[in-house]
């Protein structure tokens, strides 16, 4: 019981779950806003407003960086990490949205022109973030960090 008393205790590891979870809930009403109905897979989804994996590393780097200060070996390990996935969800992973979104795109025309497709679900197209959902996941996740440490 001593892991998970610590873990709890632990405020980088808090604030960086609760940078994903708000992060997740924002996203859910965001899109349920638009979208005039609510989608379950946007608690747990990747792609959309606020980016939760910007979130969450944005949180984990700041609590690392106020835990440890800006010097320590801590904050450049969190700090690096976020601007790698941070890197990655707005090139390679939202690249591949645009692309699964062109590929349902064709596989619906074909479909209507009579051909037989083979895939039975439609590919994810929420994957990636364009870079104002990144800002914004970033903003999102230092400001409950320092929420957290005040």
């Amino acid at each position: 019981m001593d892991f998970l008393g610590d873990l709890i205790n632990n405020r980088i590891f808090m604030a960086s779950v609760s940078g994903w979870f708000v992060a997740q809930i924002l996203k859910t009403i965001i899109h349920m806003w638009f979208n005039r109905k609510f989608v379950a897979e946007r608690l747990v989804g990747s792609g959309g407003m606020p980016s939760s994996h910007s979130s969450t590393v944005c949180a984990l780097a700041t609590a690392a960086g106020l835990e440890y200060g800006g010097g320590s070996f801590q904050f450049a390990m969190a700090a690096i990490f976020a601007i790698v996935v941070m890197y990655d969800a707005m090139g390679v992973r939202r690249e591949t949205g645009i692309q699964a979104k062109v590929l349902n795109e064709m596989m619906e025309l074909f479909t209507k022109m009579g051909k037989e497709m083979s895939v039975e679900d439609k590919l994810k197209e929420f994957v990636g973030h364009t870079p104002l959902q990144v800002l914004m996941g970033a903003f999102l996740g230092i400001l409950i960090a320092v929420l957290m440490y005040l």
